[in-house]
């Protein structure tokens, strides 16, 4: 049996920070992700999307700040279990015993870094939206270059909504973002920065019908309580509302939650002796969901998992300068 001194679930930008932390503090580490690649949502949803509020970086793109990520962690020669899902966590007297869809794994403590848990974006609820599905309705935007010259409305009111419209207006021939409130969700400085640009702003409208044969051609929009409709010309449709997720897996673990997230104290430990989170999983009160967030919780959550595993590892260690190994 190979017991590892912490295994990090979830191979996003914080669970890539924690693995890198604990191998400054010379752990035994594995990281294990459901996915075929590290970076999480980054690389999955997001790769072409920019980050403004990552501390050092101006401006970051999403794909760029995964490949920092993956060259800093590569420093260590940790085990990676990619394309894994964890199913079952067993607790035994000196280690935890995790089960993936393909093998078994054995670690002292774990630290759950997995952002929302299982997710799937919510679609749109209206006829012939499934037809269209990857026929001119979009849900991730993987390549940005796709919608040049062509005519994009983008549906939601939040963040990433008005963030997709501000970095598509350059690229194609028009954009469209359709919200069903009057105010919108996001930062107010990029709400601003929408009302400064091109991008044709529909409010309060939600979508009433699509139109097509084989692609999607055009959207009928309805005015919130009212019956004034309008019909606008689409090449493609980006739906983003959001993404729907599922803690049961993690409750059946014996771990203390709330409805989105797993209750952690100040040193990011669980309801299960051994297992601490970081990220968006994790929350307390005051929580901020941000990368920058996360990344700050992850050296917190690595230093209490190891003094758990060894009280003569100090939870309050030096400074990098200090703990990094000479390389």
């Amino acid at each position: 049996m190979d017991i590892f001194d912490i295994t990090i679930v979830g191979a996003g930008p914080v669970g890539m920070f924690a693995a890198f932390y604990a191998g400054i503090r010379q752990a035994k580490t594995k990281l294990i992700d459901s996915l075929p690649q590290l970076g999480g949502q980054l690389t999955t949803l997001y790769p072409e999307k920019n980050i403004y509020d990552i501390p050092g970086f101006p401006i970051v793109k999403a794909a760029d700040l995964v490949n920092n990520l993956e060259k800093q962690l590569r420093t260590f020669s940790h085990t990676y279990c990619l394309e894994e899902e964890v199913l079952e966590l067993k607790q035994h007297e000196d280690y935890l015993e995790l089960v993936t869809n393909k093998e078994t794994h054995y670690t002292k403590a774990v630290v759950l870094a997995i952002g929302n848990g299982s997710f799937q974006p919510r679609r749109l609820m209206l006829d012939e939206a499934e037809h269209f599905e990857n026929h001119g309705i979009d849900y991730y935007i993987n390549d940005l270059m796709k919608y040049a010259g062509k005519k994009v409305v983008i549906a939601g009111g939040g963040d990433s909504a008005i963030d997709w419209a501000l970095m598509l207006e350059p690229i194609a021939a028009e954009v469209s973002i359709i919200h069903r409130r009057d105010n919108f969700r996001g930062h107010e400085h990029s709400v601003q920065k929408l009302k400064e640009s091109t991008v044709n702003i529909y409010t309060p409208y939600i979508l009433k019908e699509l139109h097509g044969n084989e692609a999607l051609e055009g959207l009928t929009l309805q005015k919130v309580k009212s019956d004034e409709t309008i019909t606008v010309g689409v090449d493609y449709l980006i739906v983003n509302y959001g993404f729907s997720s599922s803690l049961e897996q993690l409750r059946s673990w014996g771990l203390e939650s709330t409805r989105q997230a797993i209750l952690v104290e100040s040193d990011m430990r669980t309801s299960v002796p051994g297992v601490y989170a970081c990220g968006d999983i994790a929350t307390y009160d005051g929580k901020v969901k941000l990368i920058a967030t996360g990344m700050g919780e992850a050296p917190t959550a690595v230093n209490n998992a190891l003094h758990y595993v060894n009280p003569k590892n100090r939870a309050q260690p030096g400074h990098s300068t200090s703990l990094f190994p000479q390389i």
